[in-house]
């Protein structure tokens, strides 16, 4: 399988700009071009300049770094998997940084543009180390500690949709993958039985074996697909929560994540754009077996919602002085977490997660914690021969399949359709008539104006429906090719979204053979500037 970077409107561009696929929130475009009103918003530009400055004022609490070391091994450990030692032996050097990526344990990794994130964050520690001349490992956070379940249970493969019929309760890590079972079969039937399906199919019946958790599925899962090169993290250590405990009591005590980011919030939208979070007064959790839920003061005591459980303040700084795994941090605290534990210079994430940590920067300075780069990953859509013939086939191109669909169509049909669907110089023409019959009649009546204008509206009107009858007729006259510009979009951008955030990679991986990744790990280069196109050939 050969992969080449397909040239846009042949061009020598094989990228789309973020702007032109109606797809990114204004906050991320802004971000992502250098808007100068957000420099206030973070610490450092995702370019050369940027990792330079950031390293060289770069602090992490060091006595944190052997513990991460330690419960690092122990995952693997735990897993049954063989963990990388240059990359782990990297992390325990004094100095050493780390670029990380988070994200869901969706099903078979869920939709093709986790691939993408890790992929860019090997990449960018692999550049960002031979320019910075450090040390500079890659780690996937894992959300395990997620309870939306919803989210989580289903994948899309070769347009059916796999979902995992579960009850669950609590988070999603601690869940066993026994009941994956039948999904995994139905899985078998869709993979085939070429070489390349039965190693890959082999892989992950391993992984998702009895007895698992969804947490170690995917570690094994994961490290299995980029042969070890990224370090997978399960934050859900009390060793690791126990230096997170002084957030936890300032939280209880003085509300400061909350304080601190609605200011941000303040800020952001004098600047117009939209609150991306929407931080509580206690943003953690409580977690034990099958429970992952919110805490609320209710007078005077602390409630743990949908369950029994209470406690006074004091009972409450005992538990998460004495047993900090019970506690897990929100959308709003998370990421302060893992900038405590973690020697992190960049953080890379999508057009949602950096538009909220846009809103943090003013919480991080309050506790004095290093703010991360925030690196857009890198964006791709692939196209398969079928899909760029009938694009030239149709003579349509990528920026007008993200526009609306109707628009693609009615623009379709009247380029083959002659000047036979319009009727604009007809009305150009009917509105000259009636200006010359309103000059002529205004100045003896100048009462009988309304009367011409309310009668070239009529007769605009009725135009108006003979090109909506003819665009009709014309539509019905070419069905079939609409059929297959509908379904050629559909293709492209299911349900309105790109391509990467609905499929899953293994169709994609299949055509291409195990080197699907590597070969794509070549495409992406940097700067991320827009939407990479990628012929699948």
């Amino acid at each position: 399988m050969v992969y080449y970077l397909c040239r846009v409107n042949n061009s020598s561009k094989n990228t789309i700009p973020f702007s032109s696929t109606n797809q990114f929130p204004k906050l991320f475009l802004d971000y992502a071009s250098g808007a100068e009103k957000l420099f206030p918003f973070y610490s450092y530009p995702p370019n050369n300049t940027g990792y330079a400055d950031a390293a060289k004022s770069f602090q992490y609490n060091e006595s944190i770094r052997p513990i991460l070391v330690e419960v690092i091994r122990k995952q693997y450990e735990t897993t049954g998997i063989t963990i990388n030692e240059n990359l782990i032996s990297k992390l325990a050097q004094e100095g050493t940084f780390t670029i990380c990526t988070g994200h869901q344990l969706c099903l078979f990794t869920g939709p093709m543009y986790f691939i993408y994130k890790i992929i860019t964050t090997i990449n960018i520690a692999e550049k960002q180390s031979k320019l910075l001349g450090k040390n500079i490992v890659p780690i996937y956070w894992m959300a395990s500690e997620d309870h939306d379940f919803d989210e989580i249970r289903s994948v899309n493969i070769f347009g059916k949709t796999l979902a995992w019929d579960f009850l669950a309760k609590g988070a999603v890590g601690d869940l066993k993958t026994d009941s994956l079972a039948p999904i995994i079969l139905e899985l078998k039937t869709l993979l085939g039985e070429s070489p390349v399906a039965t190693k890959l199919f082999g892989n992950i019946e391993k992984a998702y074996r009895e007895g698992r958790t969804l947490t170690q599925a995917t570690r094994e899962f994961v490290n299995e697909l980029f042969n070890g090169e990224v370090l997978i993290l399960d934050s859900n250590d009390a060793r690791l929560k126990k230096y997170f405990v002084p957030q936890f009591i300032d939280e209880l005590e003085n509300q400061n994540s909350e304080l601190q980011v609605n200011a941000s919030i303040s800020k952001l939208a004098k600047l117009g754009y939209d609150a991306q979070v929407k931080p509580r007064k206690l943003n953690f959790f409580f977690m034990k077996k099958n429970i992952r839920e919110r805490i609320e003061e209710k007078d005077g005591k602390f409630v743990v919602l949908n369950s029994k459980i209470t406690f006074s303040k004091s009972e409450l700084i005992y538990e998460m002085e004495n047993y900090p795994g019970n506690f897990s941090p929100n959308v709003v605290l998370r990421p302060l977490f893992q900038q405590i534990i973690l020697p992190n210079i960049a953080y890379v994430g999508g057009p949602g997660e950096i538009s909220y940590w846009l809103e943090y920067k003013d919480m991080f300075d309050h506790f004095k914690i290093a703010f991360p780069i925030l690196q857009p990953r890198h964006f791709a859509m692939m196209l398969d021969k079928t899909t760029i013939d009938r694009m030239s086939k149709f003579e349509i191109t990528l920026e007008e399949l993200f526009g609306d669909v109707e628009e693609l169509v009615k623009s379709f049909v009247k380029k083959n359709s002659g000047d036979a669907t319009s009727l604009e110089s007809e009305k150009e023409g009917l509105k000259k008539i009636f200006d010359a019959v309103r000059d002529k009649i205004v100045p003896v009546d100048p009462t009988l104006k309304g009367a011409v204008d309310a009668e070239l509206q009529k007769q605009l009107n009725a135009l108006e429906n003979l090109e909506a009858k003819v665009m009709r007729a014309a539509k019905q006259k070419q069905e079939t090719a609409i059929t297959q510009i509908r379904k050629l979009r559909e293709k492209l951008l299911p349900g309105g979204i790109l391509q990467e955030r609905y499929e899953n990679f293994i169709p994609f991986y299949l055509k291409a053979g195990e080197r699907f990744i590597a070969e794509i790990q070549t495409q992406f280069e940097f700067p991320v500037d827009g939407l990479l196109i990628i012929n699948q050939n």
